[in-house]
């Protein structure tokens, strides 16, 4: 498994809604990121920055790229661009995070 992480960033006073929508994650779309091959995939949110980091593990990394393609991704992000800062495509907009230290 590999592990995968990432930054993405909140707009101001979206806290709450954030939490609220994932506490209300879609069925469909918790099957679509176990079918792609994720496991214990976190989202940690620094208050003071709005600053959001996830964290997950894959089996196929190259998988993640074909969740763009699917309807309920697209649908999710479409859902989450009034809250989050996204790209054109209204996927949220990411940076990948490198690992510097790891203690298994």
């Amino acid at each position: 498994m590999k592990r995968v992480a990432f930054k993405m960033k909140l707009f101001p006073g979206k806290i709450q809604e954030y939490k609220k929508r994932h506490d209300e994650i879609w069925p469909e779309l918790k099957e679509l990121l176990r079918t792609t091959g994720i496991r214990e995939y976190s989202i940690f949110l620094d208050e003071q920055t709005l600053s959001l980091f996830g964290v997950l593990k894959i089996s196929k990394e190259e998988a993640l790229n074909d969740l763009p393609k699917h309807p309920v991704m697209k649908k999710w992000w479409h859902h989450m661009k009034d809250i989050m800062e996204t790209n054109e495509d209204e996927s949220p907009l990411s940076l990948p995070l490198k690992e510097v230290f790891h203690l298994p």
